[in-house]
């Protein structure tokens, strides 16, 4: 392979990276999983799994979750539903993973992150996103520091 059809199969990797990625941000609640996402791509499930990590640093798990306990904590500041509903209402089909990775994201469970979130002042929701955006690799502060 020549130098430049090597560089122009990397662009198009990296297109069809973000295409996944994109569609992770628009169905995330919607059952996705790596296989699916793989073949919307033209790709196979290893070769994406690989691909998106070197090109964005985490699993195409960890970022389907990790929207989806984005979207999470802007419910739960919202009040109106309870936990189990948020749960199902972000595509997660396990409130015991969904509990399990909020806390781990979040250094919270969530029943402790509506109830603290019940107690505060809104604020817009662009600066909200920004300054409650999960952390990512287990970097939460508290998390597992049990």
């Amino acid at each position: 392979m020549s130098r430049s059809s090597g560089g122009a199969a990397r662009l198009r990797d990296l297109a069809l990276l973000r295409q996944v990625r994109d569609r992770i941000d628009r169905e995330h609640a919607q059952p996705l999983d790596v296989e699916a996402l793989a073949r919307g791509v033209n790709m196979s499930a290893g070769h994406l799994s690989r691909r998106f990590r070197a090109a964005y640093g985490e699993s195409v798990y960890s970022y389907l979750m990790t929207r989806r306990i984005e979207r999470a904590m802007a419910l739960l500041r919202r009040g109106d539903l309870s936990v189990t509903e948020v749960c199902f209402e972000v595509g997660c089909s396990s409130l015991g993973t969904f509990s399990t990775r909020f806390a781990e994201l979040v250094g919270m469970p969530p029943s402790a992150y509506r109830r603290e979130a019940a107690g505060t002042v809104a604020i817009v929701p662009c600066l909200a996103k920004q300054v409650t955006r999960p952390v990512r690799n287990r970097e939460a502060p508290g998390a597992g520091s049990s």
